[in-house]
């Protein structure tokens, strides 16, 4: 009802509207969905964003109603032309980023079978278990990952499991930016980017596993086409122009994954190059050149929205979520850039205090979900100051520890990217950059997977002639922070203690996780 009226008004207005020519970037994330629009010199020149609701019925669960996405776009684009008068007629294209993993399941009559089960849904531990006992290292060396709750494919399996009625009805799998493309355009198809996220596809080969499908009776048919990131995906159909206002004439692009599509947007194309992002948890992520890099599942290794390219991820799940709970827990009432600015009052090493940021489990290196974080080194003369920039500072050996695994595999960068809440301060950039020993930049547009969406629609339109010739004129970077040898030197040697912290605290901590479970 409330799309209808917003069309019913726009009809009636005689307002002049926005002429110049523009793609739309959909990030599609877990609670909300953002619509950039961006002109030709990679502008962004108006945005609207609409959240929706997210269901966990029991414990672990975490679903979403597909259709949410579809109104909550809906009335996010019909906000960009009635509040920000863009003219249907200059949106030329749109691409998409969507949430990873999530599972989204169709039947003949591509109507949803059941909510979709989500990234952060753990339920299917027993179906990973299974797939590694039935698999094991072919299933990592066909993946290049590990079959986590997170990714696809167990969620599958639970579905086969636990709903047969609903798995023999199922045609069509899609994940969730594909449903809402699918909705816009009446055409089904996965990019590969979000593909490799399901843990079905054979990296080597770049195409759906035949041998994971048949090993636990998946039939290939309900896998979509495979489809590069900057390829067309159809003009907006007849049905959705209604619904929307857009023109059937504006073309979709398929798009990719979120972080894929975050990296496109912070200007990682090439391997000189590492993306460090904080926000609830934290990634690092690497532009690949060679689909036979296998971290052998510590870290994640995906297909990139670049055509022809790779990426590989490793998370830290509290990054931001630590200084979160430190600021809400001992300084609820103070301003968060207070609270991380009191840490310039402390030095190097937070006076002797280390934290270890596993206060929700950990992901990589350390797939440990019961491991949990720490002080070390508590001393009287020990102020708030240094609690902060030791949880500033343990944040990013989380990091470096991710970073040995690219060392350890002689793949080399010398360029940090910080987006998130790593870059908003420059005394958290200058630690990334004294622990890393490498340069780090920001970016004076941090827009996110939004503008690397609305990137691959630019590039699919054919204004550039690729990804990296687009960046040129998309992404924008201002601070550029060099490491000080000083420091470097003294958080070489704070990293060797910090690096005893999980083995010594694991068993520890493991039995405080069980003894609060029982009590």
């Amino acid at each position: 009802m409330t799309i209808i009226i917003y069309l019913t008004c726009l009809s009636l207005r005689k307002e002049v509207y926005v002429m110049e020519e523009c793609v739309l970037g959909v990030d599609l994330g877990t609670s909300s969905v953002k619509v950039l629009a961006v002109n030709r010199q990679g502008k962004t020149i108006a945005q609207e964003k609409m959240d929706f609701p997210l269901h966990q019925p029991l414990p672990g669960y975490a679903e979403q109603n597909p259709e949410d996405w579809v109104n909550a776009t809906t009335v996010a684009i019909v906000r960009l032309i009635l509040n920000d008068r863009l003219n249907p007629n200059q949106i030329k294209g749109i691409s998409y980023s969507g949430q990873m993993h999530g599972l989204v399941l169709l039947d003949k009559d591509n109507q949803v079978l059941r909510p979709a089960m989500l990234w952060n849904d753990t339920r299917s531990t027993k179906q990973r278990f299974e797939i590694m006992n039935r698999m094991g290292e072919k299933f990592v060396k066909l993946t290049h990952n590990l079959p986590l709750e997170g990714f696809t494919l167990p969620k599958l399996l639970w579905v086969k499991e636990n709903q047969p009625d609903i798995f023999k009805k199922v045609k069509v799998m899609l994940l969730p930016k594909d449903y809402l493309r699918f909705r816009m355009t009446n055409n089904l198809a996965i990019d590969y980017s979000d593909a490799t996220g399901t843990v079905m596809i054979d990296v080597q080969n770049q195409c759906w596993s035949k041998e994971i499908l048949n090993a636990f009776n998946i039939p290939e048919s309900i896998c979509p086409k495979l489809v590069k990131s900057i390829d067309n995906t159809g003009n907006i159909s007849q049905w959705y122009a209604k619904y929307s206002g857009l023109s059937v004439k504006t073309v979709t692009f398929a798009g990719g994954a979120d972080n894929a599509c975050g990296a496109v947007g912070a200007g990682i194309d090439s391997s000189n190059k590492i993306l460090s992002s904080i926000g609830t948890s934290g990634v690092i992520l690497k532009y690949e050149e060679n689909k036979s890099t296998n971290y052998e599942g510590i870290l994640q290794f995906e297909d990139h929205a670049i055509p022809n390219a790779f990426y590989s991820m490793g998370v830290t799940l509290s990054a931001g979520f630590s200084l979160n709970w430190f600021k809400n827990t001992f300084a609820a009432a103070e301003k968060f850039d207070d609270v991380i600015n009191g840490a310039r009052e402390s030095s190097v090493g937070a006076n002797g205090l280390l934290f270890a940021p596993y206060i929700m489990g950990e992901r990589a290196p350390y797939a440990d979900a019961n491991i949990r974080g720490s002080f070390i080194g508590i001393d009287g003369i020990h102020k708030r100051c240094d609690f902060v920039r030791a949880v500033l500072e343990g944040i990013i050996f989380s990091f470096k520890d991710i970073l040995n695994k690219y060392e350890e595999n002689n793949s080399h960068f010398d360029t940090v990217i910080a987006i998130g809440g790593g870059a908003k301060s420059k005394l958290w950039q200058q630690i990334q950059a004294n622990i890393f020993n490498v340069r780090v930049i920001s970016l004076s547009n941090d827009q996110g997977p939004g503008l690397g969406a609305a990137m691959l629609a630019a590039v699919g339109l054919e204004w550039f002639n690729s990804v990296k010739e687009c960046a040129v004129q998309f992404v924008h970077f201002k601070d550029v922070i060099l490491p000080n040898s000083n420091n470097v030197q003294r958080y070489q040697e704070l990293y060797k203690i910090y690096k005893k912290i999980y083995p010594t605290t694991k068993d520890i901590t493991h039995e405080l996780v069980s003894f609060r479970k029982n009590y």
